[in-house]
């Protein structure tokens, strides 16, 4: 009932007008006419259904509880929802859609020609009847997310993980179906070493398909699963020594030193076990890192002859190839010179005198600019005062004298490439060198 209620309030904020009458009556009716003419309903109730699911972060959707609970209004539920299910329009998945993982690829090309020779159409009926839907947008999301959380620990072209880790990230009810939709594009591949009973999956964390399983990668296979097995005894073991350290401490609070004696016993027999576990686990795992750089060594070396063909067939030599790289180390030690030259204090070994004489110069400078351009100002002024010839506009143009000469120095400051500097800017610079 919590799930049900979130839903209702989703779809209110998604859609404000879900309560209004007229609305609704125009949504719940069947679908009727050309495509052009319900389209726009189709496209709104399959959008609705694909928020709603990101919502509830699923993939897998039961038809009648999308039919009988998320759309149900006072009893009444959408007639149009039957067609609203976009089986045809390649956005959801029927169970027997999906292939087999446990079978070989032969066995799954076989059964996808199958399906498209001998493929019966659909109705929504059968669509209804089905106990489970996969929205295939919402596939597509969860197995980038998986891919992506593998490429963040393994940094192959493809990685190995045992059945039950791989269960553990997808959850114990959408393991299967991402494990069919992956191995239906051809980026994972189940496999299992009978013996043991141990269960495994190949994952491509490229854009290409997942390489063939091979005879390494059982050795592999089994190397990973050791290794978690030795992962989970240490954590029991841990467990059992803070037991006993506990039942320790009681006992020698109640005064009992024969009892927290055989409890100390434990814990070191404990330690012991947990300290053997440990050097196996570090020894696994040194393995499987030596046989990771292994296989990066060996594409380094198919990587140098692709290049090494591809310089026969460009007719690039190799002393060609030493002064690419020459010109290319220069680049690189000069670019680390001006990073070096950057970060180093530019004024360092400058004394606070030199600093103070230059800026001496900078405001004398700026005092002949000055001065200059207020004698073509007054000049300039002087003209209008002898034109007017009387007292009060004399003082007129001494007041506008003024104003010029504050323009004119703004003017200045505002074109020289220098900045007027103040006592207060020149003490600021002192004290910032």
């Amino acid at each position: 009932m919590d799930s049900v209620s979130s839903v209702k309030e989703f779809i209110r904020k998604q859609v404000p007008d879900w309560d209004d009458e007229i609305m609704a009556t125009a949504r719940f009716k069947a679908f009727s006419g050309q495509r052009s003419d319900w389209e726009p309903k189709y496209l709104f109730w399959k959008d609705l259904i694909l928020k709603i699911a990101r919502h509830l972060d699923l993939f897998i959707i039961q038809p009648s509880q999308v039919k009988e609970e998320w759309f149900n209004r006072g009893g009444l539920t959408p007639l149009c929802i039957d067609h609203c299910l976009m089986y045809n329009e390649g956005d959801i998945v029927r169970n027997v859609d999906l292939v087999d993982p446990s079978s070989g690829r032969i066995s799954q090309l076989f059964r996808k020609v199958r399906n498209l020779m001998v493929r019966s159409p659909v109705t929504p009926e059968i669509i209804m009847l089905e106990d489970h839907l996969f929205l295939t947008p919402l596939l597509k999301d969860k197995t980038a997310q998986i891919i992506k959380c593998l490429s963040e620990s393994h940094w192959t072209s493809s990685c190995i993980v045992t059945m039950s880790k791989f269960q553990g990230m997808c959850g114990p009810s959408e393991a299967a179906p991402l494990l069919s939709y992956l191995s239906g594009l051809g980026k994972a591949q189940y496999f299992s070493i009978s013996k043991e009973v141990i269960e495994g999956v190949k994952i491509s964390l490229s854009s290409g398909s997942v390489p063939a399983i091979s005879s390494l990668d059982l050795d592999v296979l089994r190397l990973i699963w050791t290794a978690q097995k030795l992962e989970d005894q240490i954590a029991m073991i841990d467990r059992r020594y803070e037991m006993s350290r506990k039942s320790a401490l009681a006992s020698l609070n109640s005064g009992n030193k024969k009892v927290a004696l055989r409890h100390a016993r434990e814990m070191k027999l404990a330690s012991e076990s947990r300290e053997r576990c440990t050097a196996l686990l570090n020894r696994v795992e040194e393995v499987l890192n030596v046989i990771a750089n292994a296989e990066s060594t060996q594409k380094v070396t198919e990587a140098i002859r692709i290049g090494a063909e591809a310089m026969k067939q460009n007719k690039i030599t190799v002393e060609e190839v030493e002064h690419c790289l020459e010109e290319l180390e220069e680049s690189i030690d000069a670019q680390k010179q001006v990073e070096k030259a950057l970060e180093s204090n530019p004024v360092s070994g400058i004394e606070d005198e030199d600093i103070e004489e230059e800026l001496e110069k900078l405001e004398l400078e700026l005092e002949s600019e000055n001065l200059k351009i207020s004698k073509v100002e007054v000049g300039s002024t002087s003209g209008e005062m002898g034109a007017l010839g009387s007292t009060d506009s004399l003082t007129d143009a001494l007041s506008n004298l003024k104003l010029h000469d504050g323009s004119a120095t703004e003017s200045v400051s505002q074109k020289s490439p220098f900045p007027t500097r103040t006592k207060n800017s020149k003490q600021a610079m002192l004290e910032a060198a």
